[in-house]
């Protein structure tokens, strides 16, 4: 299995992350992870914090000379901006300062739930942990889930397939082609033609105080039939999508493939018909069978087919506004207009680089279950031999 914890607080010394199960001999470098890092902090609409922290990761066990040894993987991201808030975040009793507590709880945070749950009268216990700042380390650990799976030919890309109700048209590109264009774009989107009305629109959003959400999109390719399960809920591949998408900072909606849209259809136009041509795995295919449409978004009943997997996910607006919403102090009781705390006006794009380590995270996980192996080489083996049966069946 692919497991793994992060531990850290938005202005604590540092975001950790500890993974286990990676196979012995996979290469890896902070390298290859520190471009991932880049990529969640760039993207048009990003605030000051971003100016503030350059985000690096420091391999800090199970890595010996470029290459994985099979024991746990500990990352970390240091908190450039820890040196101003020592004392303030500080494990240290005799650094108390009950003048400081937070206690206005802003609107569309975890802020009041929290305090609720863990009796806490000081919020800042709470969105310390609660912030998207903890997405960092967790596109260090989809940078390693990426790494492991691009050992077998599985490649991912995200985008943003909608801003603010401007939406992109993917184009017919493979996944490879569709990076670059991404690449390109400073929203982070497949669709040059409007990305000039997204830019604008968060320009205006950031005059009016205001922030914008967006839905982004994630596919990935050469995966195999068979990743996943039907025989209980929790080993259904699209549930633990959906569970990993929901889990990220601000997200409120996933859909695969058709997703929503197949409600409004009638079957004959949702379900992809399959078809079967022998030739095709003579021709690098992994197996004869196929389908022309992927309305399934590459899985059925829990398990995916061999098409590429298509993911959705919505992401409301930042919550914290400059033109601030309307809140009530935990302590007082007293009404007040919400205190800002970050500064983006918008983070879709960057959401996409997130979305996209966390499906990374997911497909790893469940080609380590199906694959096993406590080397690369074991696993590689393993794999040779259900593909050569994907063949033949």
């Amino acid at each position: 299995m692919f497991r793994y914890l992060t531990a850290g607080e938005s202005h604590g010394p540092q975001l950790t992350a500890i993974i286990e199960g990676i196979p012995a001999g996979l290469n890896l470098s902070e390298e290859i992870i520190n471009a991932d890092l880049a990529r969640r902090q760039g993207g048009y609409g990003r605030g000051g914090r971003m100016a503030i922290e350059k985000d690096q990761v420091e391999i800090l066990s199970g890595v010996r000379w470029g290459k994985t040894i099979g024991s746990p993987i500990t990352l970390c991201v240091k908190n450039k901006d820890w040196a101003n808030w020592q004392e303030k975040m500080s494990p240290k009793e005799r650094f108390r300062d009950d003048n400081i507590h937070v206690t206005r709880s802003r609107p569309g945070h975890a802020d009041l739930p929290g305090a609720m749950k863990y009796d806490h009268r000081d919020v800042r216990n709470i969105l310390e942990r609660s912030s998207a700042r903890e997405t960092a380390v967790r596109v260090a650990v989809g940078s390693v889930a990426k790494a492991l799976l691009g050992q077998f030919n599985i490649d991912i890309c995200g985008f943003v397939s909608e801003l603010g109700g401007i939406k992109a048209i993917r184009p017919k590109l493979c996944l490879a082609d569709l990076r670059s264009t991404v690449a390109k774009s400073e929203v982070y989107t497949c669709d040059s033609s409007v990305e000039p009305g997204m830019k604008e629109l968060i320009d205006e959003a950031k005059s009016a105080g205001d922030t914008v959400g967006g839905v982004v999109e994630i596919i990935a390719s050469g995966v195999p039939a068979g990743l996943g399960s039907h025989v209980q809920w929790d080993r259904k591949l699209d549930g633990r999508i959906a569970m990993a998408m929901m889990s990220i900072q601000a997200f409120k909606g996933v859909e695969i493939g058709l997703g929503f849209e197949a409600a409004a259809r009638k079957g004959s136009n949702v379900h992809d018909e399959i078809f079967y041509d022998r030739s095709r795995a003579s021709q690098g295919s992994m197996t004869g069978y196929y389908r022309v449409t992927n309305n399934a978004g590459g899985i059925e009943g829990g398990m995916t087919n061999g098409e590429d997997i298509v993911v959705r996910a919505a992401m409301k607006p930042i919550p914290t506004l400059y033109k601030p919403l309307r809140s009530v102090d935990i302590v007082s009781k007293e009404p007040f207009e919400a205190t800002v705390e970050r500064s983006d006006v918008c983070a879709v794009p960057a959401a996409s680089v997130v979305a996209e380590s966390v499906l990374a995270i997911e497909l790893a996980d469940a080609f380590m279950v199906k694959f096993g192996g406590d080397s690369i080489e074991e696993m590689q083996r393993n794999y040779a031999g259900y593909l050569e049966y994907l063949k033949n069946f």
